[in-house]
């Protein structure tokens, strides 16, 4: 793993090094371009495969659907809607089922206290105010195959349900037992079994078994992400996510065992995930490489784990804590523990970060299954501008005005003047009529 010293390579070698692709800028592999050439005929971009996609489900419906879904993932589908039934009567391992509950209830309840309140305010007798309304419907994307987790389900779905959300549908292909029971867990009204840019077209535009839904959520492949991004405006998105990553931020006194560990709880997602550490030791620095080294070799996905640390695993030596600050916030990682003696002194220098984990003794882990704020995270350095998904992402304000004549008529020739400075003479003259 490389490990580099801040002050011999400089400032701006470190951030070069810290600075991530962006999602649309990850290449295919030549096993993927040449297996779309197979599908589309032609070597197509990621883009041009989800625009054709999209395009072609928003004018065809399920017949597109269909037929997209059998090029792709060769997949017949006759009747692409779950049976209620099978969700009712799905079983998994009771313990796994407990421990889901569990931390339903935890997610539930760390939610719940981020509900926002409807209000009003007087302006002499007039009346301004906001109200906060639920949407109506919200689609729920949840991947398939090795990468079908319960927990995004849970993570998803339950702060919807907080909200008030009225209906909230879940596309996924082929759904296992356990996302079945996480499902029945959070309260998913109808899941439908189809993945891919296909999914994401038809929740934005609807089909003839589809409804069209208000706002799309979940995480999903370079294809879906793709897809959300070409649907969003004739449908509200959470955020345009990349590959899973992590910043630790350690001082000489972290442990290594736990640092080398919490950096392969990432890597083992993908192998474009991204794993780095900022310390003020080189020492320590030395001795975390060594663990990774070490603890590479027990683990059931390696192969995955090794690429995501040969190509994006970094050591970076920092001067001081806040040089090392500095780059986290630089990096604008999604999730960062802070492995240093006082968290707490050092979390107000912390700006940019979808997630902050602080002290040995709260690993990412814990934020990713149990704790109960969400793991849907901005990625990329897009947590300079992206929130955590939380429950005010399935909830619209609508601000409320009632004035009364008397305080109409005293704001009048203000709001005159102001139309007409702006050339805007119905909009004055709506004012006027009212004055006479």
């Amino acid at each position: 793993m490389r490990i580099i010293d801040s002050s011999k390579v400089g400032r701006g070698e470190v951030e070069r090094l810290l600075t991530k692709k962006s999602f649309d800028e990850v290449e295919l592999s030549p096993k993927i371009r040449e297996a779309n050439k197979k599908i589309f005929g032609e070597d197509l971009s990621a883009v041009e495969i989800v625009r054709k996609i999209v395009s072609d489900v928003r004018s065809r419906g399920d017949e597109a659907v269909i037929e997209w879904t059998k090029k792709i993932d060769g997949v017949e589908l006759k009747n692409f809607v779950v049976d209620a039934e099978k969700i009712s009567d799905v079983e998994i391992d009771s313990e796994v089922f407990a421990s889901l509950k569990r931390a339903a209830e935890n997610i539930k309840n760390f939610h719940t206290e981020q509900l926002p309140k409807s209000w009003i305010t007087y302006r002499g007798e007039s009346i301004l105010g906001q109200s906060v309304v639920a949407l109506d419907r919200v689609g729920v994307y949840v991947p398939g195959g090795t990468a079908a987790y319960p927990s995004s389900v849970l993570m998803n779905v339950i702060p919807a349900k907080v909200a008030g959300v009225r209906e909230i549908f879940m596309c996924t292909p082929n759904p296992n037992p356990q996302v079945l029971a996480a499902a029945k867990i959070a309260g998913v009204d109808k899941i439908f079994c189809i993945g891919g840019a296909q999914a994401i077209a038809a929740l934005a535009f609807g089909t003839e078994t589809i409804p069209r839904v208000n706002k799309i959520v979940g995480p999903g492949n370079i294809f879906v992400t793709l897809a959300k991004k070409e649907v969003y405006g004739h449908c509200d998105i959470d955020m345009l996510a990349g590959p899973s990553e992590i910043l630790i931020v350690a001082d000489e006194n972290a442990n290594p065992v736990y640092a080398a560990a919490d950096m392969l709880s990432q890597a083992e997602h993908d192998p474009l995930a991204c794993s780095i550490v900022i310390t003020t030791s080189a020492e320590l620095a030395e001795k975390i490489s060594a663990c990774v080294d070490e603890q590479l070799q027990k683990l059931p996905r390696r192969e995955i784990a090794q690429t995501s640390i040969e190509r994006n695993g970094l050591i970076v030596v920092a001067k001081n804590l806040d040089e090392a600050a500095d780059f986290a916030n630089f990096s604008a990682p999604e999730h960062l523990e802070l492995l240093v003696a006082a968290p707490f002194e050092l979390l107000p220098k912390i700006r940019h970060a979808g997630a902050i984990f602080l002290g040995e003794n709260s690993p990412e882990p814990l934020g990713d299954y149990f704790a109960g704020p969400n793991h849907v995270l901005p990625t990329g350095g897009t947590a300079k501008f992206y929130s955590v998904l939380n429950v005010e992402t399935f909830l619209r304000r609508t601000s409320l005005i009632s004035y009364t004549r008397k305080d109409l008529l005293a704001a009048a020739d203000d709001i005159i003047r102001l139309a007409q400075s702006e050339g805007l003479d119905a909009h004055a003259a709506a004012i006027k009529i009212r004055q006479s």
